[in-house]
Parts: structure tokens; sequence; C-alpha cells
């Protein structure tokens, strides 16, 4: 398939800027893929399409507060540095982004905070990801630590066009989210409410947790037009055996596995058995999946709506089929739905 083939015009004002103001509130579009039919509801009534026995597959990633605000050396120039990935944590290394980026060289020194509480220097600058930074801290690890995360922003994707504020610390993470080192939310986990959790248990539904965290790499652009050539960034995802036991157990018994989100479906389909069941890994991913691609371990999927031309539309295509995700779309912004991290959910079933 072709890059062209996912593009489409979506009015500016379906992307959601800010989010329900009850998670489990925002509207839910189920799309029936083996019936081919789809229907409107509200995501509280997630927990009428799943039976005792069924499994949600949550991915447990914790969002850190990435973007920090700085000023260049001797200029004072405004620059915006987002964190990506501690490289070693005795020398205090980090792969960034910076923005501007034109305005920085090796060797120069960035401050953040009152009073410069935390100063960097530029050691690298030809890397993919950006640039890597030292960060130049005399005390110890976890008092370094504690000093970037509290000058740290909540890492709203640059589309949503505002700063962050404070109800977004909670709003930008599920109410699951343990292991911290994601850059973005998985935000299919963002509609789950506590009552809705509550709600399905008593239902009888079990709920296995992996870890996959998120990075810039699933919101890089498709620049090829070719898919075949597109190359993701590797993630560090984590699936224990306890996941792996809930997940087999109920696929032997014929039950609904539910991956909510895309990064739980990938991780999931990284790392699976001949038999189509679930194996622990614990490293990194960079599986791309694009239409067609046969799916192994889930047959249900909750996820949001994505950007055009995005390797998220992609794997939703492949999962509930192209034609249809593209009448769900069509679908979608004819009835007004909100786009995007903090927009509306969807349920494919297949």
């Amino acid at each position: 398939m072709k890059l062209s083939q996912f593009r489409f015009d979506l009015p500016q004002n379906l992307i959601a800027k800010y989010p329900t103001e009850h998670r489990d509130e925002s509207r839910l579009m189920v799309v029936n893929a083996a019936e081919g039919t789809i229907e409107h509801k509200v995501f509280k009534d997630v927990i009428n399409y799943f039976d005792e026995g069924d499994v949600m597959v949550l991915n447990d990633t914790k969002v850190f507060p990435a973007r920090l605000y700085g000023n260049k050396e001797k200029t004072g120039a405004k620059i915006e540095v987002f964190l990506l990935r501690e490289l070693n944590r005795e020398s205090r290394l980090w792969d960034v982004l910076v923005d501007p980026a034109r305005k920085i060289r090796i060797g120069n020194k960035l401050y953040f905070g009152d009073h410069d509480s935390l100063v960097a220097e530029v050691i690298d600058n030809t890397t993919s990801r950006g640039r890597t930074l030292r960060f130049l801290f005399d005390g110890s690890y976890d008092e370094f630590r504690s000093t970037l995360m509290s000058l740290g922003n909540t890492p709203l994707p640059k589309y949503i066009h505002r700063d962050a504020e404070p109800e977004d610390k909670a709003r930008y993470q599920t109410i699951y989210a343990q292991r911290e080192g994601a850059v973005a939310a998985p935000t299919a986990g963002l509609h789950f409410s506590r009552e809705v959790l509550k709600r399905l248990e008593l239902q009888g539904i079990d709920f296995a947790n992996l870890t996959l965290h998120v990075g810039l790499g699933t919101f890089r652009n498709v620049e090829v037009e070719d898919l075949t050539k597109h190359k993701m960034d590797s993630e560090q995802v984590e699936i224990l055996q306890e996941c792996c036991d809930i997940v087999n157990n109920a696929k032997k018994t014929k039950k609904r596995i539910c991956a909510v989100g895309t990064t739980s479906m990938r991780a999931m389909e990284t790392s699976y058995s001949t038999e189509r069941l679930l194996k622990p890994c614990a490293g990194w991913t960079n599986k791309f999946i694009f239409p067609p691609h046969e799916f192994s371990v889930a047959d249900s999927m909750i996820t949001n709506f994505h950007v055009p031309e995005s390797t998220l539309l992609m794997m939703v295509s492949a999962f509930g089929g192209y034609d249809l995700m593209m009448e769900a779309y069509q679908t979608a912004i004819k009835e007004k739905y909100r786009f995007f991290s903090y927009g509306d959910a969807m349920l494919i079933i297949t």
C-alpha cells in the first residue's frame, strides 16, 4: 500500500484541544469488521461488548514531564528541549530534540529553571533523533532526576496548539499508569475511568498489563510513498509471563482479547509463538504494521482517531480493513467526532 492512500482532509475544528470533562464520556464509535457495521455510542457503553473471561490488555507506561524550556548561554535565546531517552545514567546523558535546532551547536550550554538550577551542554548534534545533552549536576542521581522532573512540562503533542496546563498532568496520563518512561500517552487508555474499570471487573473481564514506552517514533512522519521502505524508531517493550498467562488462557478458551491502544497491539504483535500465543519479551521493538497484516493475538481493539498518513492509522486499517476504516473516518468527520490524543474513541471488533 502507498502513503497517499492514507491521506484525508480533516477540518481543524475537529482536533480536540482539551479532553472531555469526564474520561468515560467521550464518544465511542463501534466498528464491527465482520459485519461491516458502524454504531455510535458513549465510551462507558464499552462494557456492553465484553463478557466474562474476556481480557483487556493495558499498556501501563507512565508519561514523564519531557518538555523543558531553557535559555542559551550568552544570547539568552529561548530554547525548547524535548527529552527522548536517557542514554547513560552516570554521565547524565540524554537524547533530546531541540527547537529551534538551527541555533544549537556542539559545546553550547543551556540553562533551565530559576537561578539556572540545571545546566546542560550539547555534546553531539548528529544523531537521527536530534541532539545529545550532558546535564551538569553535582548532586546524587535521585536529586538530579527530581530536579529534571520538577522543571519539566507535560509533553502535549504540538498539534494541540496550546501550552500544557496544570490539569493536563493528570489527564494526559492513564489512571493505571505505573512504569515511567513514555514521552507521549497511550491515548486509547485515557478514556478509562475508575468506574468503567470497576464495572468491567464486576462483569468478569480480566486485565493484563504490558509496557511499551511510547516514543516520538510513533508519531514520526512517514516520508516515503512505498510503505515497505519506512523505518520505525525503536521503543522499549516488556511483556511479563503473568501477562502472557492471562492472555493465553483466555485464547485457549476462545475468549475475546482486546488490545487497548495501538501500543498494546504493537507489543503483542512483536512477541508471539507459532501457535499464536503471547510470549514474554524484554527489549525493543521497531515493528511497523500496515495492510496487509495478519494479526496473531488480539481480536478487538480500542483506539483513538489518528492523524492522516500516520503509522497509527495504517495499523488500524490493517486490523479493521482498509475500506471499512476509511469509511469509518469519513463518518467520524461527518458526525463531528473529536480527533487525536484528547479526542474520541473507536472500538474495532473483528
